[in-house]
């Protein structure tokens, strides 16, 4: 093969990868997509203290069915500045195994095949208008979002 020929090769092949890295998901990692749903039809049903007003329940959906091995809720202010910040809400498996596939759950509710990650430590109610983050697991995998919750709006009876 001529020099010419091998430098024609060698850019084919530089070009060529370069495609497959910028234009394909061959190394991307995968991540796990979140939507958070205010539900507006009762209170969020967590205990809270009298000072605080109640707030719309939040339930959040994940694309695809997982087998979760951690679901945490920190204050997002916080864990900017902390990345070991409080955790309102940690659950992991009851086994090591992972929940069963999991597609939804409610802040503070039940999610199947999980424990509170510290025995008798409960979801700590949510304040209307703050910034939280949600962390989820299920293996190598992982994702993220922030939420919000609102006042709930008592509805006058007709």
């Amino acid at each position: 093969m001529t020099k010419k020929g091998i430098v024609l090769s060698v850019i084919a092949l530089l070009l060529g990868a370069a495609y497959i890295f910028l234009f394909t998901n061959w190394f991307n990692r995968e991540t796990i997509q979140i939507m958070s749903h205010l539900r507006g039809n009762r209170p969020a049903n967590i205990p809270r203290d009298l000072k605080s007003p109640p707030v719309y329940p939040v339930s959040f959906m994940l694309r695809s069915k997982y087998k979760l091995t951690s679901v945490k809720v920190v204050a997002a202010e916080e864990f900017a500045t902390n990345k070991y910040a409080h955790p309102l809400w940690h659950l992991i498996p009851v086994s090591g195994s992972g929940s069963p596939p999991t597609k939804s759950f409610e802040y503070g509710g039940r999610v199947p095949g999980m424990k509170s990650a510290l025995p008798g430590q409960h979801a700590e109610p949510l304040e209307a208008g703050v910034t939280y983050l949600l962390m989820v697991e299920a293996g190598k995998i992982s994702g993220r979002t922030n939420f919000f919750t609102k006042e709930f709006a008592q509805r006058a009876a007709r």
